[in-house]
């Protein structure tokens, strides 16, 4: 879990839970196999002893920079919407995280190419009402349901004045339903 129950604030609920697509993870694990072929292979054909040590000591450090970390990376980046937030963390070593309340995004753009659209995910782009630049949630998987989803979230909170606003302190203003 991205967010654990010590990051929520009083009355804030985990909504989804999300990671990247695993799409993200095809070249590295086609890469794994030819390594692993390779691999393989060293021991089939006859080699001296240390060309097949540092043949394969080439194939793990392969292996670990372009299998391993990507796999990490994978792991360890996740989004999260609440009641409250969206909430993005990644990081192997070191942890970041940004968070965007619901109060202020302004918009959310959907962006699927081909092979997404195949696969059932896509990019989303939420723009936020700040002087920082909006966070960009790649590759997330049953993108249009995400996108419903958030949507339904934002029209939730709406206050329905034309001001755009909705600061946290003050309590809705005519909440439609």
């Amino acid at each position: 879990m991205a967010l654990n129950e010590q990051n929520l604030v009083e009355g804030e609920h985990v909504i989804m839970e999300l990671r990247e697509h695993a799409k993200a993870l095809i070249w590295p694990f086609l890469l794994l196999l030819v390594l692993l072929v390779g691999a393989a292979a060293s021991f089939v054909v006859t080699l001296d002893d240390t060309v097949r040590w540092v043949l394969l000591g080439v194939i793990a450090v392969v292996a670990v920079v372009w299998v391993f970390v990507p796999w990490l990376k994978w792991r360890s980046t996740s989004y999260t919407v609440t009641t409250q937030r969206i909430a993005m963390r990644s990081g192997i070593f070191t942890r970041v995280g940004r968070d965007i309340p619901l109060y202020r995004i302004n918009d959310i753009a959907l962006e699927k190419d081909l092979v997404d659209r195949m696969l059932g995910c896509g990019t989303l782009q939420v723009s936020d009402a700040t002087e920082k630049a909006g966070m960009v949630l790649v590759d997330v998987p049953r993108v249009d349901e995400v996108h419903v989803k958030l949507q339904e979230l934002l029209y939730a909170v709406d206050d329905g004045s034309d001001d755009g606003e909705w600061p946290p302190a003050e309590p809705p203003r005519g909440r439609r339903r």
